[in-house]
């Protein structure tokens, strides 16, 4: 959700922030802009739509030393120019970008408005601008600073003075932000992906803090003018990760790589001859989670999703409670939360700003945070009390795929390990852990039947409706396959748990409604066959996922796709591809922008 680039040194800037932009689209935006500053003054840039567009109207032959450029995804006011960043103050000599949201903007804005400022855009980012330029003395960080003293929200910001052309300044309050350094150069980013290739040593800024950043040095310190020691870390990220390749879109790229990707997220942590797993990332709290009595998960989006599926799998193993919360909700319903309890924050970007606040909620309230994620050094990350990382790698496509798959491989790995210091028995450990160590290649068996799959897509993709169904712990895996088709398709699709269909959505139900079956064989297998026959009955159209040694689903269905069969608590994982490639499929025979879907964004920072 909106991206921030920039860049001071002795190279033009034009280049950089182009490229920066370009590898941030898969945030999601609908507008793009940049500053320059060079010899003829502050000039600012911008276009609706894609970064391409801005590109045509930004010569790459430009010379300034000093820029920055933004990714806008609206939130106030609609996609316009006006609406872009970056947003300058009257006298056009202060220029400055925003991810977040300024909650006290309105009040802000008239205040402005009655000291006789003329706002050019509907944004609240505008207003920022104008009080830095308010509180403008000859030194661009006091201004920011004291400006940021009477804003409430959450900010990442990038600001530039025509009267100080060898500075940027930056902040950061739940928003992230990334210095990158180089030699006699350096960089600014909201994400690791526009540094790669260009830094290889990163400064992580914190809520609260503020940099100068200029060619030759960096200085950080706090809102309130302490000095802050922070050391750099490693970015640790391959080029050719973010690269396409021979596939036509980044969400096949990463629905394929997932063999890999599964892999990666068990490797080095099984343990067969044990009947058990090693988690090095909560070895420091597992007394504490030995002793919790209620587990609550929290997420959002496909995250959540997830969870709903961990919730299933880590009751079984653990017999304990297990909850599962919306992040966005969580902290503003009073949850009932103490020291005996255990609350797993989980989320792909690392940076979900509902997570974010869920997280700091169940912290204030006593209980032990545990983070899943996939970004090293994410707020998420550095807010848990412990964690686990995926290891899944730059997910591009704004359709999360590989990055729910390793989630769920996580969530088995964390079953595992609390099961085993609690009850489990060893054999039952051991058999999880070889289905573990099998799936990279059985999900490559289902890859390998993608043209088949994506001749059901074809049959489906003319429809505009779409129900998925599933019992158990496939009701969620139902859930995910409905989302992943209204994201990229924009075909209106409801999960469903297979024994509700009957309470309202049998409405439905007719020849020109498909229905989407997720029905491995397992302890509710008879009744799911109940539930197609009563939309057979109905003259529905049934595409079932099944397990290979099924028959009878074979005779029902209209259309059958086969997976391996394997154990309870990774059946979902092999559920879930099939149900990724009808949804790319389907969104691409009907011309979708599949990996920049309209409206949504990658990472969602605010709330």
């Amino acid at each position: 959700m909106c991206g921030i680039v920039g860049y001071i040194g002795p190279k033009p800037a034009v280049p950089f922030l182009l490229e920066g932009l370009k590898r941030l689209e898969y945030r999601g935006y609908d507008s793009a802009g940049v500053a320059l500053l060079g010899e003829h003054g502050l000039q600012v840039v911008k276009a609706v739509g894609k970064v391409s567009q801005l590109a045509q109207r930004v010569s790459r032959g430009r010379t300034e030393h000093l820029g920055f450029g933004h990714t806008r995804w609206a939130t106030h006011g609609v996609p316009s120019e006006a609406n872009a960043h970056p947003h300058t103050s009257v006298d056009g000599r202060i220029a400055l970008v925003h991810n977040g949201i300024i909650e006290n903007y309105a009040p802000l804005r008239e205040e402005l408005r009655q000291e006789g400022v003329v706002f050019k855009s509907e944004t609240d980012t505008e207003v920022l601008v104008h009080l830095i330029a308010r509180h403008y003395h000859g030194d661009l960080a006091e201004a920011v600073r004291i400006t940021l003293g009477l804003v409430d929200g959450a900010y990442g910001i990038c600001v530039a003075h025509q009267d100080e052309p060898d500075r940027l300044v930056v902040a950061k309050m739940g928003s992230p932000l990334l210095l990158g350094l180089g030699e006699e150069e350096n960089f600014v980013a909201s994400d690791r992906q526009a540094l790669v290739g260009h830094s290889e040593r990163v400064i992580v800024l914190e809520d609260g803090e503020m940099a100068v950043i200029r060619a030759e040095d960096i200085s950080v310190f706090t809102i309130d003018m302490r000095p802050v020691e922070r050391e750099a870390v490693e970015l640790q990220e391959e080029l050719e990760r973010i690269d396409k390749g021979e596939f036509p879109h980044f969400m096949l790229k990463e629905i394929f790589e997932q063999p890999r990707t599964i892999g990666d997220a068990f490797a080095g942590r099984l343990l067969p001859e044990e009947g058990g797993v090693r988690l090095g990332g909560i070895a420091s709290v597992l007394d504490r989670l030995k002793a919790c009595k209620r587990l609550i998960l929290t997420a959002c989006g496909t995250s959540w999703h997830a969870a709903l599926v961990g919730e299933y799998i880590l009751e079984d193993m653990l017999r304990i409670p297990v909850e599962v919360e919306y992040a966005s909700e969580f902290r503003y319903r009073n949850p009932v939360i103490d020291e005996d309890c255990c609350v797993v924050a989980i989320s792909q970007s690392g940076e979900t700003a509902d997570t974010l606040a869920a997280m700091k909620e169940a912290k204030r309230k006593g209980a032990l945070v545990l983070g899943i994620c996939n970004r090293v050094g994410s707020a998420i990350a550095r807010e848990s009390d412990a964690g686990v990382y995926l290891h899944a790698g730059p997910e591009i496509g704004v359709a999360s795929t590989k990055a729910f798959t390793s989630q769920l491989v996580v969530l088995i790995l964390l079953a595992v390990h609390m099961g085993r210091l609690r009850h489990m028995g060893y054999n039952h450990g051991r058999q999880v852990v070889e289905d573990l160590k099998a799936l990279p290649d059985r999900v490559r068996e289902i890859l390998a039947t993608a043209p088949e799959i994506k001749r059901i897509a074809l049959k489906l993709a003319e429809h505009n409706n779409a129900l998925y169904l599933g019992r158990g712990l496939f009701f969620p895996v139902a859930l995910e396959g409905a989302l992943k088709l209204k994201e990229i398709s924009y075909i209106h699709a409801e999960g469903y748990p297979a024994a509700e269909m009957k309470h309202g959505p049998i409405a439905l139900i007719d020849e020109h409604m498909p229905v989407i079956v997720v029905a491995p064989h397992d302890d509710n297998y008879e009744k799911v066959v109940s539930n197609i026959q009563e939309v057979r009955a109905r003259r529905g159209k049934v595409v079932v996922i099944a397990t290979k040694a099924d028959t009878k689903l074979q005779e029902l269905a209209d259309e059958i796709i086969l997976i391996p069969d394997a154990t309870q608590a990774t059946l979902p994982i092999l559920a879930a591809i099939p149900l990724q490639l009808l949804s790319y499929y389907i969104a691409v025979e009907r011309g979708c922008d599949v990996d920049q879907p309209r409206n949504l964004a990658k990472s969602v920072t605010v709330e």
